[in-house]
């Protein structure tokens, strides 16, 4: 596509948006910057170099949309809000930098995406690991904290793997990755999409543009996954933590198998990989199944999971203070990913939870904390939410905080050697924080600051 004097919109200065702004510049596009930031910042942001060569708007209603050819817009801007309702009744072409990204990308380059509820981050890293272990020139990007755009046009890599959230979906284009994933689907981000329809729909927009020679890999486990399978036409692999599947990928007899041609190949035993819980079982199968459907062989696959430890704020193990480990959990951001992270744990536990709910319900949630939890810290605008579904169920342990270097000393006073305290929210961070890690980089500080703490 030629942007040469293109005039072109970005909506939202953040990661992706300076991304695109990069891109476009570099294809002599004459490029416009929008965010509801005060003009100043946007500026600090963008940095002298970008800035003086765009121009600078704070305020949406200043912009005449129709005087543009193309918008760009963050994942973190909702498509019903301005200037982009305005943009799509205009039909005047609305995508996401993910979009721009496959639009600028060589012929040679491929894209590998992931995408789920959970598991997202933990899947992608992995399967770069994995290419990076079998020689393949690739770079994890995406959602992940790295734009789509700068990898394909600044790096000189064969495979962009990408995380790639429902936001990034709902406006693509022609975006076809070779190889996608889908983890699972369960209820998130309501607020935004409206509906559980509607979310389930933007997720599946990872598949439409495949043809019959790309590859898809579903959950085997999820239903919603099972049920819109049925609309993919690529080659689909399924993989399972449940059941030996014809073909496919699964565990039999603790061992990983990866079977896609007639005889299953090991890959390596379950006690040999580092990560904790059932549900990273699943982000591994997943990694090992787009591992293998790009041809990578079982011995490549093997030599990744067993020193994969893990990444940043996901079930992350921060350190230990008077014999307690604290677990850092903060991109636990839904209910149920706060459940697989409570339940990948034997130990007695001290929960902190509490945030921004994103429309979620708590109910089996508060069931996972009257099981396994000893004692539940609350923080956030969700706390008596979340208090009321969980004293639904009998489980009155629980201790109300104002913000989160509360909630880490009330836990180091409940805590006693040999039992974990576990930061996993199950909501946003949006209401005290900028971010997850901004959050998750705070718990670490506070438990870093305990008198007997120690790095593992």
């Amino acid at each position: 596509m030629d942007f040469t004097a293109k005039k072109v919109l970005v909506v939202g200065a953040g990661i992706s948006g300076r991304a695109a702004i990069k891109v476009l510049l570099s294809r002599g596009a004459d490029i416009t910057v929008c965010d509801k930031k005060d003009r100043n910042e946007i500026v600090r942001i963008l940095h002298t170099e970008l800035a003086d060569k765009v121009t600078v708007c704070s305020s949406w209603s200043d912009l005449d949309v129709n005087a543009f050819d193309l918008l760009i817009v963050s994942p973190g801007i909702k498509p019903d809000t301005e200037p982009i309702s305005t943009a799509l009744a205009a039909e005047i072409p609305v995508i996401s930098e993910v979009e721009l990204a496959y639009l600028i990308k060589k012929a040679s380059t491929e894209i590998y995406a992931v995408t789920g509820t959970n598991g997202k981050t933990t899947t992608t890293t992995l399967l770069q690991e994995i290419l990076a272990a079998a020689g393949k020139k690739s770079a994890a990007c995406g959602n992940i904290g790295l734009a789509l755009t700068t990898v394909i046009d600044g790096t000189d890599i064969d495979i962009a793997v990408a995380e790639i959230s429902s936001f990034q979906l709902e406006t693509i284009k022609t975006f076809r990755p070779h190889i996608c994933g889908l983890l699972n689907i369960t209820p998130d981000h309501i607020d935004r999409h409206k509906s559980m329809e509607n979310y389930i729909k933007a997720k599946s927009r990872i598949f439409e543009n495949q043809q019959p020679d790309d590859y898809v890999i579903f959950n085997y486990e999820d239903p919603v996954l099972l049920k819109i399978s049925e609309q993919c036409i690529a080659k689909k692999i399924f993989f399972s933590t449940e059941r030996e599947l014809p073909s496919g990928v699964f565990i039999k007899e603790n061992k990983i198998i990866v079977k896609l041609n007639e005889q299953g190949k090991v890959v390596c035993g379950l006690e040999e990989i580092k990560l904790r819980g059932k549900h990273n079982q699943e982000n591994v199968l997943c990694a090992a199944a787009m591992a293998a459907a790009a041809g990578i062989e079982p011995r490549h696959i093997a030599a990744a999971l067993k020193i994969f430890k893990g990444v940043r704020h996901r079930l992350e193990e921060v350190g230990v203070a008077d014999g307690v480990l604290y677990i850092n959990d903060s991109k636990g951001t839904n209910p149920e990913s706060s459940i697989k992270a409570i339940e990948s744990f034997n130990e007695p536990l001290i929960l902190i939870a509490g945030g921004r709910n994103k429309g979620s319900r708590f109910d089996t949630f508060a069931q996972a904390i009257k099981k396994k939890v000893k004692g539940l810290i609350l923080l956030g605008e969700a706390k008596e939410e979340i208090k009321s579904a969980v004293m639904t169920t009998g489980f009155t342990n629980i201790y109300e905080v104002e913000d989160l270097r509360a909630a880490i000393k009330k836990a180091h006073q409940l805590a006693r050697e040999g039992e974990v305290v576990l930061l996993s929210p199950a909501c946003a961070s949006w209401d005290m924080f900028d971010n997850y890690e901004q959050r998750g980089d705070l718990f670490c500080k506070e438990v870093h600051s305990l008198g007997e703490s120690k790095e593992q």
